[in-house]
């Protein structure tokens, strides 16, 4: 006859004990010794693994330190780029100042020098109108010339050129009819710059447009018509 088993003769008791083995063996099978009398060995329990936690408990915060730690340096990296990218700029800009300034002053340099060789060169060339420039004197003199101009002379002031009152000092004034406005006729010194620096003005004699030269009626071509004056036309 078998005994059905009812849940009902389970309740009311309290919980369960655990079973405990344990180990009467009079030989250590691990050891192989004789194990002395006494009580009998229990069975050692398993341990129990920790319980991990699935997320943080009621109050604790879920940020982490090390994210507002990151933060920081990320913010004072920035910083501190942005300091090194400004003084790149201002160094940047100290070297170019320097170097215009440097340039400035080489360019200085040299255009007090070639002013100081201007009476030189006007005697050079009052030589070679008058025909005595010649043999060795002309090739120093053209060695002069050349090494000059290749540092940045330059010279102007030519028949023919527009008056400019900035480069050029009129010392005489003409008028003409065979020119269409102020135009240097007649040099009397040349004129020299250096790069962008007028060393001294051409003197020059001008030329201006003669006033009325046009006024002839070009039908009649300057001549009195034919035939006698107004009143024999009208006899």
């Amino acid at each position: 006859m078998t005994h059905s088993y009812d849940e009902s003769e389970n309740q009311g008791r309290g919980p369960e004990e655990p079973v405990v083995v344990r180990d009467r063996r009079r030989v250590d099978p691990q050891t192989g010794q004789v194990r002395p009398p006494g009580p009998a060995h229990a069975a050692p329990e398993p341990e129990e693994a920790p319980v991990e936690h699935a997320g943080p408990s009621l109050g604790d915060t879920i940020m982490d330190d090390s994210v507002s730690v990151v933060s920081d340096v990320e913010k004072e990296l920035s910083e501190r780029t942005a300091d090194l990218q400004r003084l790149q700029a201002e160094y940047a800009n100290y070297r170019k100042r320097v170097e215009r300034d440097r340039e400035a002053v080489v360019i200085g340099a040299k255009a007090t020098v070639v002013n100081d060789l201007l009476p030189l060169l006007d005697d050079l060339e009052r030589a070679e109108q008058h025909g005595d420039l010649t043999g060795a004197f002309k090739a120093v003199g053209d060695k002069l010339i050349s090494g000059l101009q290749r540092a940045g002379l330059e010279s102007f002031g030519a028949e023919g050129e527009p008056f400019d009152p900035s480069v050029h000092e009129a010392v005489q004034h003409n008028t003409s009819p065979d020119v269409a406005g102020p135009t240097v006729t007649v040099v009397m010194r040349r004129g020299y710059r250096f790069g962008d620096r007028v060393l001294r003005a051409a003197l020059v004699g001008v030329t201006d447009h003669e006033p009325g030269a046009d006024s002839v009626d070009p039908s009649v071509g300057g001549e009195l018509p034919l035939g006698g004056g107004v009143d024999e036309q009208q006899q």
